[in-house]
Parts: structure tokens; C-alpha cells; sequence
């Protein structure tokens, strides 16, 4: 299952995005809709292909894969030429440098760990929505200013549930939060039930997967986590 090395032309790719072009709004309603993102952070690229496979098998519909993740710029590529009906975005998004890097491989949507008024404005000059990274009331209050189009309250498990319920449940109760960081499949309920509109799970759900019996055992899990989800409702922002 691992994703090969073979460069696709440019036409190809070039096609490829063509017939998968969404808006920034669609790619944003999309991701509330889905409520998960799983993030891939891995340290050998051959990795990369085989998570999301399992991903894509448990119906996972937005991964996202960091930028400091080797390889992640063709990840990107192949991703979205092998799973046109997934969400295939970037991560660890902090300057405008990656911004031209991770939509030039044809990333739907960036992720941030920062708040970065100036990564906002380059993306959405280039129809791309951000996930921003905040985690104090400023914060938020700047992510929101700037037009972020969803605010990742980050490290979240850092700070806790109730943490977030003061945030969504008080002064920010029109903030589409995606709480980052310590959330896993024992915890996530938690997370939505104090005010995420949605989540993000990284090593929990996207360790490396090396054996079949890895592979059945993770699309179990994750199917488990992404059919639990639908029972809560769409969180949009007003």
C-alpha cells in the first residue's frame, strides 16, 4: 500500500484539480459537515498512502497532512487524484511561503498552529479556506477578526474541556471551534459535547499501518468514531 514515487505530469495534475474545484464556503461547509479531520504527521512518507486508505475505507471524508511531514507536497497530490471525494488538505501552515507550497500541490483547505492574519489573506486570495490555529480569548479574537474560516483552538488538550466550554458556551458562542491536541477515541465526545462544532485527531487515529491486521483494526475504530459523529448536530457560525 505504499504511494509511489512516480511523478504525475503536469496536465495531470492540472486536470485533476480542474474536476475537483469546490469554493472556499464549500470546502468550509464541508469540513463542519464532516466534523472530523484526521491528521497525518508521520516520519516516512510510505506511511503516508496506507492511513489514508484506512481513512477512506471507515469514511472518513478530510485528512490533513502536515508540512513537516516529508514528502507531504506530492502526499497532497496523489492524495487528491486517488480520493477525488475526500477533503485532502495541509498542515503546520504558519507562513505565506507554505501557503504557495501546499495549494500548489492542490491542498483543499490549511491548517495553522499560529494566528496569522497574513496567512488568512493569501489563502482566501487564492480560494483556500484556513483552519487557524488560536488558543487564548485574543486569539480568537484576531483568528476571528481576520476572517478565519474556523478557529482550532490549539493545544486543546492542554487546556481541557471545560476550557473550551468557557470559550463556545460564553463569550464565543458564534465561533465554529475544531478543538486540536490530546483528543483520541476515548475523549472526543467529550470535546464535542462541551462546544466543538468539530474535531482533530492526529496520532491516534493515524499511526503508521503495517499489516492487514492493523489496517481491519484502525477502519473498525474510526468507522465507530465517524458514525458516532453524525449524531451531532451541524454547529455553523452565524
Amino acid at each position: 500500500m505504499a504511494m509511489s514515487d512516480n511523478s504525475q505530469t503536469i496536465e495531470t495534475i492540472t486536470a485533476t484539480r480542474k474536476s475537483n474545484t469546490m469554493s472556499r464556503d464549500e470546502v468550509r461547509q464541508r469540513l463542519i459537515r464532516e466534523k472530523l479531520v484526521v491528521i497525518i504527521r508521520v516520519t516516512d512518507p510510505n506511511d503516508i498512502s496506507p492511513i489514508i486508505a484506512c481513512m477512506h475505507k471507515a469514511g472518513v471524508g478530510a485528512v490533513e497532512i502536515t508540512s513537516n511531514t516529508p514528502d507531504y507536497q506530492n502526499a497532497i497530490t496523489q492524495a487528491r487524484t486517488h480520493y477525488p471525494d475526500m477533503l485532502i488538505g495541509a498542515g503546520t501552515i504558519t507562513d505565506i511561503s507554505l501557503v504557495d507550497e501546499a495549494t500548489k500541490a492542490g491542498a483543499q483547505f490549511l491548517v495553522t498552529p499560529n494566528t496569522s492574519a497574513d496567512v488568512v489573506r493569501h489563502a482566501h486570495s487564492l480560494n483556500v479556506p484556513v483552519v487557524m490555529g488560536a488558543l487564548t480569548p485574543t486569539d480568537v479574537v484576531n483568528a476571528t477578526q481576520a476572517k478565519a474560516d474556523i478557529v482550532k483552538l490549539f493545544p486543546a488538550g492542554a487546556m481541557g474541556t471545560g476550557y473550551l466550554k468557557d470559550l463556545a458556551k460564553g463569550p464565543f458562542l458564534n465561533t465554529t471551534f475544531f478543538p486540536v491536541g490530546g483528543i483520541d477515541e476515548h475523549n472526543y465526545q467529550q470535546w464535542m459535547q462541551n462546544g466543538a462544532a468539530g474535531i482533530g485527531i492526529g496520532g491516534a487515529l493515524a499511526s503508521p499501518v503495517r499489516s492487514e491486521e492493523a489496517a481491519e483494526a484502525l477502519i473498525t475504530k474510526v468507522a465507530a468514531i465517524v458514525e458516532t459523529l453524525k449524531k451531532y448536530p451541524v454547529k455553523e457560525a452565524k
